[in-house]
């Protein structure tokens, strides 16, 4: 997949097939739209192209500026955009001025005269430009005028629900991680370094490694422990990660995230690991003593055992 982040870096190909959005997750919706793009490319022998945008356009427009939870980095956009056989990814630096385009101009400029475009996909509630003012039907009246047609996608659904980045952010808030993986199509993960903690854990037969997430804007799921998968130095191990203030051990309010690894026991400090969140074991809790925390923790390691177990017979 060619990664293009400059509009000076393009090359014009005017049977590209195209599609626009920010695709935050890159969810099950995502994908049918993206394989589509990719579908449609080779039938008409043209190149299948993703344009994007680079900060989260939530961060940069006045009326919604603010934090943003990001469901994946634009790192992990990219991976997701290349196992999908997308042929160029278009990665536009998202700015107030860029923002302030009218829709036409918009296609005019990076589409028409940029990419090339002879077909866009589109989801069922495409809405482009400034101030988002351009919908579908605007894009196929201009469609007939600089010639390209326009495909728009049906709602993708699971189990009756529309697919949404807003509905698995929701979840993910909830902590109902199930739901936000089905959504997803794979378990929602977040990378980090791992940096020192107190060391605790190690006192009470449960050592962590304290993770500092890659991205500050990265989503983190609700406070509690969780199941989880984690890929250390490209090998995978389960585990179980507590999110939350360590109310039983620290009086502090500060967040921390930090994951407990079954059958491992190296100096991992400095490294990067990805975690891979399989299901929620329970809600964070402030325990009488140490030695109540120690038997609650044998308790969710007991229970992780057991999803480890359910997952290999379904292997």
């Amino acid at each position: 997949m060619i990664v293009v982040r400059s509009f000076d870096e393009l090359t014009n190909d005017p049977n590209s097939v195209v599609t626009v959005g920010t695709f935050d997750g890159v969810h099950l919706a995502h994908k049918e739209i993206v394989r589509e793009v990719v579908h449609r490319a080779r039938m008409r022998e043209g190149r299948s192209v993703v344009v994007t945008f680079d900060p989260h356009p939530k961060e940069v427009v006045t009326s919604q500026r603010g934090p943003v939870s990001l469901l994946t980095t634009i790192e992990e956009r990219l991976e997701q955009f290349s196992v999908l056989g997308v042929e160029m990814l278009y990665i536009i630096a998202f700015t107030y001025e860029f923002s302030r385009q009218s829709s036409e101009e918009f296609y005019r400029r990076y589409l028409i005269d940029g990419t090339g475009v002879s077909e866009v996909v589109v989801g069922y509630d495409h809405m482009f430009g400034r101030d988002r003012e351009g919908k579908t039907g605007e894009l196929v009246t201009m469609g007939k005028r600089y010639d390209f047609s326009v495909f728009a996608m049906h709602p993708f659904t699971v189990d009756g629900q529309v697919v949404s980045s807003t509905q698995i952010r929701k979840s993910l808030a909830a902590g109902d991680i199930e739901r936000a993986n089905k959504f997803l199509g794979r378990e929602y993960s977040l990378r980090g370094t791992v940096v020192r903690g107190d060391e605790r854990g190690r006192t009470i037969g449960f050592p962590t490694a304290n993770i500092l997430p890659d991205s500050e804007k990265k989503m983190v799921p609700l406070n509690g422990v969780y199941f989880v998968g984690v890929t250390v130095r490209e090998q995978t191990y389960f585990g179980m990660m507590n999110i939350g203030v360590r109310p039983t051990v620290s009086d502090a309010s500060r967040r921390t995230l930090e994951v407990h690894l079954f059958d491992f026991n190296e100096d991992i400090y400095g490294e990067e690991i990805t975690v891979r969140f399989i299901s929620k074991l329970r809600d964070e809790q402030k325990f009488a003593s140490l030695e109540e925390l120690t038997r609650q923790l044998g308790h969710d390691r007991e229970g992780s055992l057991k999803l480890i177990a359910r997952q290999q017979e379904r292997q």
